[in-house]
């Protein structure tokens, strides 16, 4: 066991990541993850940016977030994988682009040790936006 001097919880060992840090933006999470993530996590939030400009960034649930009315998509550093969650129905609709990729209601894994498809994020965002702007009429 190891104790966090941070915040006293016991883990199974140092490299165990857990939530004692809270990051307060995008720039801070991605300053904290390991080098061989930053530039993933950046291209990322690259894609997502470029497809929704007037989004806000922000830190919800300790996670990267753009936020257009209500949370579009989260992305998330996990061990061998970048975590992306644009919500439920998501998967559903972009099912054959996705084939491939681990999937579950709301949330798609990116391997590190795969090439990341931008240009799917980016289309995932847009779909987002468009999916907000018609169930809510809030954009």
């Amino acid at each position: 066991m190891w104790e966090c001097p941070k915040c006293g919880r016991k883990l199974a060992s140092p490299e165990q990541k857990h939530a004692c840090l809270k990051m307060n933006s995008i720039d801070e999470y991605i300053a904290a993850q390991p080098d061989a993530v930053r530039p993933l996590l950046q291209g990322i939030r690259e894609a997502i940016r470029a497809a929704v400009p007037k989004a806000i960034e922000k830190i919800s649930w300790q996670m990267p977030t753009f936020w257009q009315g209500e949370n579009l998509i989260q992305f998330a550093a996990f061990k061998k994988h970048i975590g992306l969650f644009p919500g439920g129905e998501a998967t559903t609709v972009f099912a054959q682009r996705l084939k491939g990729y681990k999937t579950s209601k709301g949330g798609i894994q990116l391997p590190y040790d795969n090439p990341i498809d931008y240009e799917l994020i980016a289309d995932i965002v847009r779909w987002r936006v468009k999916q907000v702007e018609e169930t809510k009429g809030i954009l």
